[in-house]
């Protein structure tokens, strides 16, 4: 089966046949840094982040593009969210941009998140951005009115043709404030005027000023893919407008499709309810991070397909605590089992076994990253594990071909990390003994046992632990590699 992905444009699956033989170019919407990710970021971004190693294991070279928006992005009260932050915290926004940019990519690392290719930033981008909205005034798409321009929604028919909204419903119903100086409520922004006093604006032909938020995903997507390019993606919530936006702009102004596949994943709850800032319900990431493993989370969020809600609750995050520490334990097995198992080939009856639970995660994963299914096919391989373990007649060639899969499927596929890892119980357990063999070769050396003695610092030594005798008795460390 060759990988079908589902088209919000078309609103169908299509089988992904990409513009460029062996290369994928994707786009997806970034983050406003003007404040801490929360665990709806992490959604987006893992869920993503595995089309791309997706992508990237069926052999593809993938470019992936993710934009930082630092201006532009304005809240429903017109203010711009990082002009907001600044103001917040008393520092210039840049300052603001530089400090939550940095703790994204942070937050994201943890979360095993593939860093992109390319991450432009809007403010970068801003020569390009008055080049796009010159083309459409020059075309009769946009005007002009006191410093501001805005895209003429009436004169482009195709409008809502990835939302499905039609204009009229639109201009008839709009729920918004409309600017006096727009010709219709539908009608948006390319270009604002900034008046004197607003910190962050450029000059233009229109005068003095700053980006719309839709004028810059247009320009950086395009500038790092061309036009049109395999793959845009971002969440559900911005398929309109910023979506239909993006299209309405990008082919009036160069006359040619913009993006082929639109993927868009679906929301974050609450215990019910939509995640949002506005409603004070969100918890930043850093925050479920002190109270879980990130690999727990990063699996939390694949066990729903990406297109689906997704509900945040204590059940849910147990369960996949649950199920991450089935697929450490087996993969700590097999490991503990190579270093002593006995020679020997893969044999037959577990290289089919293996096939087959391949098989049936890459069939999962054709049918539009179907990550539910591939764990699935992941945890029924683990039982199956565990059981030839229990008969102890695997082979090295056996385990190290089971140990590779699980380094392609669960790590090399949907990024999680399985190598173990030392909860604060456990490193106070390991610390613990160290010091109980410490006080030991103390005794050995009061009693002027040395062999002993001796032989208790070697085996220490040779497990990484570096003992430091002083005046004031021994200390332990870790030894420096």
């Amino acid at each position: 089966m060759a990988l079908q992905v589902y088209n919000s444009l078309t609103r169908k699956k299509e089988p992904f046949v990409p513009l460029r033989e062996g290369f994928v170019g994707i786009y997806v919407c970034g983050p406003t840094v003007y404040d801490d990710a929360h665990v709806g970021h992490g959604k987006t971004y893992v869920n993503f982040d595995v089309v791309v190693r997706y992508l990237r294991y069926l052999g593809y070279r993938v470019r992936y593009v993710q934009n930082i928006t630092d201006v532009g992005h304005l809240l429903d009260t017109g203010e711009d969210r990082i002009l907001k932050g600044a103001r917040r915290e008393r520092i210039e926004p840049m300052e603001v941009v530089e400090k939550y940019t940095r703790r994204f990519f942070e937050d994201m690392d943890r979360l095993n998140v593939t860093r992109p290719d390319i991450s432009p930033r809007a403010s970068g981008h801003i020569p390009e951005q008055i080049e796009l909205v010159k083309t459409l005034l020059e075309k009769g798409y946009a005007y002009e009115v006191n410093g501001s321009v805005y895209f003429d929604v009436s004169k482009w028919p195709s409008y809502g043709k990835l939302s499905g909204r039609r204009v009229e419903e639109l201009i008839e119903g709009a729920r918004v404030e409309v600017r006096e100086e727009k010709r219709h409520p539908a009608d948006f922004a390319l270009w604002k005027r900034a008046e004197p006093e607003h910190i962050m604006r450029w000059p233009s032909p229109w005068g003095w000023g700053y980006p719309g938020w839709h004028t810059e995903c247009s320009v950086m997507s395009t500038k790092y893919l061309g036009q049109p390019f395999d793959i845009h993606a971002g969440g559900v919530e911005n398929k309109f407008p910023h979506h239909e936006c993006e299209i309405a702009q990008s082919e009036a102004a160069y006359d040619k499709p913009f993006c082929r596949y639109w993927l868009h994943n679906g929301m974050l709850m609450i215990r019910g309810e939509e995640m949002h800032k506005s409603l004070g319900n969100f918890i930043t990431l850093r925050q479920a991070y002190e109270q879980y493993d990130p690999m727990a989370l990063r699996l939390f969020i694949l066990s729903a397909h990406y297109r689906s809600p997704l509900d945040f609750t204590e059940e849910a995050m147990q369960a996949a605590t649950a199920g991450l520490e089935r697929l450490r334990d087996v993969v700590a097995e097999t490991r503990w089992r190579l270093e002593r198992a006995p020679e020997g080939p893969l044999s037959p009856s577990v290289a089919d076994l293996l096939e087959q639970a391949k098989g049936r995660f890459e069939e999962a994963m054709d049918d539009d990253f179907n990550t539910p299914q591939a764990l699935a096919a992941l945890f029924d391989l683990t039982r199956e594990v565990n059981a030839l373990f229990a008969e102890g007649r695997l082979t090295k060639g056996d385990l190290a071909a089971i140990d590779d899969l699980y380094r392609r499927l669960a790590g090399d596929v949907l990024g999680l990390v399985l190598d173990p890892v030392a909860s604060a119980a456990d490193q106070r357990l390991i610390e613990g003994l160290i010091q109980v063999l410490v006080d030991l070769r103390q005794e050995y050396r009061a009693a002027k046992d040395w062999a002993r003695a001796d032989a208790l610092r070697d085996r220490l030594a040779a497990l990484g632990v570096e003992l430091l005798d002083g005046p004031e008795g021994t200390r332990w460390r870790l030894a420096r590699r």
